[in-house]
């Protein structure tokens, strides 16, 4: 057969190049969107549709089945959110939608069938953010939504998220019928408070995180306080329009928005750094 070349026997052995450590998440990419204008946009309309089906839902079917009713989508819709390897418009705007129709039928469920004020509810609801924010950032040392690329981060970001829809709820419902500011009313109130963060942010040098957390705290019961404008009867100085349809009517834009949303990637992350 004859000796081997020199060339042969002194060729050196390829080595093989690491690989990357699977994210826990699936991609590494980010499961939340840019925040741009259309992100609030559409944040709001949920938050005013969600507050007008759980309403719809809670008259039509009783608070308990419609509870049942609201678990079951949330549990489906985070479940396709969780199982997502990167961030999708119609997955996770189908998840906040549900967010804010079972945060609102929880914060509703404590004032209605366990008696329990608004005031201690949302006294209460601040407390559980609280907590959820200290156990967040105490266990990743950062809160910032930019950097949702494993699933405990994720977790942390969906519990924010529920524990912010049941907040606003309560702080809506603390002002439009506690203190009876009434619906419309509530929903200017919310408006002016909302620059608060974003002029903070802008020109007092406020944290971007804190700033958004603030700002997304408030769009729950901002949207929630005019969709309720339009929903109740004019006895409660509403303009009468019903919940069901109202709640119809701001499904239309919340649907054509989110497909524009995934035709353009308009607010599609970007592959920042995890902080």
């Amino acid at each position: 057969m004859g000796q081997p070349s020199s060339e042969a026997t002194t060729r050196p052995v390829p080595q093989e190049r690491p690989q990357r450590a699977a994210s826990p998440t699936g991609s590494g990419l980010s499961k939340v969107p840019a925040v741009t204008a259309l992100f609030w946009i559409v944040k709001v309309l949920t938050t005013g549709m969600g507050e007008t089906a759980s309403d719809y839902l809670g008259r039509t079917l009783g608070p308990i089945p419609a509870g049942a009713l609201g678990l079951a989508g949330l549990m489906v819709a985070l479940v396709a959110q969780f199982r997502s390897d990167r961030y999708r418009p119609w997955t996770y705007w189908s998840a906040i939608v549900m967010v804010s129709v079972f945060g609102t039928m929880a914060a509703d469920v404590v004032h209605v069938v366990a008696g329990i004020p608004y005031t201690v509810s949302a006294v209460a609801f601040t407390l559980a953010l609280a907590a959820v924010l200290i156990a967040w950032y105490g266990s990743e040392r950062t809160l910032s939504i930019h950097s949702i690329r494993t699933r405990r981060r994720e977790v942390f970001y969906w519990a924010t998220v529920l524990a912010t829809f049941a907040l606003g709820t309560a702080v809506g419902d603390l002002t439009a019928g506690t203190l009876k500011l009434g619906y419309l009313a509530s929903g200017f109130l919310f408006t002016a408070l909302i620059a608060v963060p974003a002029l903070s942010g802008r020109y007092l040098g406020l944290n971007a995180v804190a700033a958004f957390w603030w700002a997304y705290v408030l769009t729950r019961p901002l949207g929630a306080s005019f969709a309720d404008w339009m929903g109740v009867p004019t006895t409660r100085a509403g303009l009468g329009w019903g919940t069901g349809p109202v709640t119809l009517a701001l499904i239309v834009p919340i649907v054509a928005l989110v497909a524009y949303l995934a035709a353009t990637h308009k607010n599609t992350p970007r592959n920042a750094s995890m902080r």
